[in-house]
């Protein structure tokens, strides 16, 4: 086919099906960047799915004049300075003309797209079922905040998961899934990673109808166990454990089994820290713990800090960073932890050693690990 197709494309649409028996409605194409690398990202529609694949800037070409040839009439691309339109008639002769581009609302559109990996309009069927998406891919209104998480997590952990082809994951207290599923679209679909996910949680009804969505949508890679997270059998190819919102000791009951396989990456996002905050008295405290919400948000802190210290001491570089805004939950910080095999910090063990008997607590990770070291 003669066509010559523009460089520099941000978006596109290809519509207008040469026969109705085809099998993709239509088809977008939409820049996003991995790994600060710009790819295509090209969606096939069909009547109740949407196929996804990324193609380099030099390969797209090729495969949009493909789909043309084979499958769809018209095309209209965008570019920072036009938007070009071709209509391929019925005798094969091509038509196309183009118009300047509004270059602020362009400009404004892609550098907001760039935020996010996980496009508004990209259709991931799991979240639909999850309520976070309507059909077309728009965003349900009152799940807004949780697509903006599910976005920031995906930032956080594309930011160190690099040149990985194989990864073999755990989701402890993995609740409705939100994360665990996109976590699993996101690695095999768009990364091309080949991943074995593992959710666990104790609730009966939520894990049968992850199972469900998984199962619907030939996820075999991803499976959901009830299961207690301190009672784990633990295994030697773990590569990430994840844990969010996992309650009071339960978020240390997983970092320990992190730190016992060895685990390359550890996301957390730590809640309801009950238990120090149960055991602060001290006198020199009660300016603090008298009023309830600072005891709590001090609590919180406290046992965080305990933790990403812990972690520190086994090997690991540690981050503690905002997971999403505030005012969206005040259940906020995430700790990133990766595996460096640097050796253990006596220093940090001296810390934290000195810390927990200054204030004289118990604290559940501290308790399993740094307590019994020599």
């Amino acid at each position: 086919m003669d066509i010559s197709l523009p460089s520099g494309i941000i978006k596109g649409i290809i519509s207008g099906k040469k026969n109705k028996n085809n099998k993709y409605e239509k088809a977008k194409l939409q820049k996003i960047i991995i790994n600060n690398i710009d790819y295509i990202q090209l969606s096939l529609f069909t009547e109740k799915q949407v196929f996804h694949s990324n193609y380099s800037i030099d390969d797209i070409n090729n495969k949009i004049i493909e789909l043309l040839e084979s499958d769809f009439n018209n095309l209209e691309l965008t570019t920072s300075d036009y938007i070009y339109s071709y209509r391929i008639t019925s005798k094969g002769k091509v038509l196309s003309n183009r118009k300047k581009a509004d270059n602020s609302l362009i400009t404004l559109e892609h550098n907001r797209k760039k935020k996010y990996l996980i496009e508004e309009g990209m259709v991931v069927p799991p979240l639909i079922d999850l309520g976070v998406m309507m059909p077309d891919g728009r965003v349900v209104k009152a799940s807004y905040d949780k697509f903006k998480q599910i976005n920031r997590f995906l930032e956080i952990v594309d930011d160190v998961i690099k040149d990985e082809k194989h990864l073999n994951i755990i989701d402890f207290g993995c609740g409705k899934s939100y994360l665990t599923f996109i976590l699993y679209y996101y690695f095999r679909v768009i990364r091309k990673i080949d991943v074995n996910i593992i959710g666990l949680d104790l609730k009966e009804d939520v894990i049968d109808n992850c199972n469900n969505i998984a199962n619907k949508y030939g996820y075999d890679k991803l499976k959901f166990y009830k299961g207690n997270i301190s009672d784990y059998s633990e295994k030697s190819n773990i590569d990430m454990i994840v844990t969010l919102h996992a309650c009071d000791t339960a978020t240390d009951f997983a970092l320990y089994h992190a730190i016992n396989m060895k685990c390359k990456f550890i996301f957390s996002v730590p809640c309801c820290q009950h238990e120090i905050n149960n055991q602060l008295s001290t006198d020199i405290l009660h300016p603090i713990t008298k009023f309830g919400i600072l005891k709590d948000r001090y609590s919180a802190i406290f046992t965080d800090a305990i933790r990403a210290n812990i972690l520190q001491y086994y090997g690991y570089k540690t981050n503690v960073m905002e997971f999403v805004d505030i005012e969206n939950s005040p259940k906020n910080l995430l700790i990133r932890a990766i595996l460096t095999n640097s050796g253990k910090n006596k220093k940090i063990k001296e810390e934290v050693d000195s810390l927990i008997n200054e204030y004289r607590i118990n604290q559940t990770l501290y308790d399993m690990t740094l307590k019994n070291e020599d």
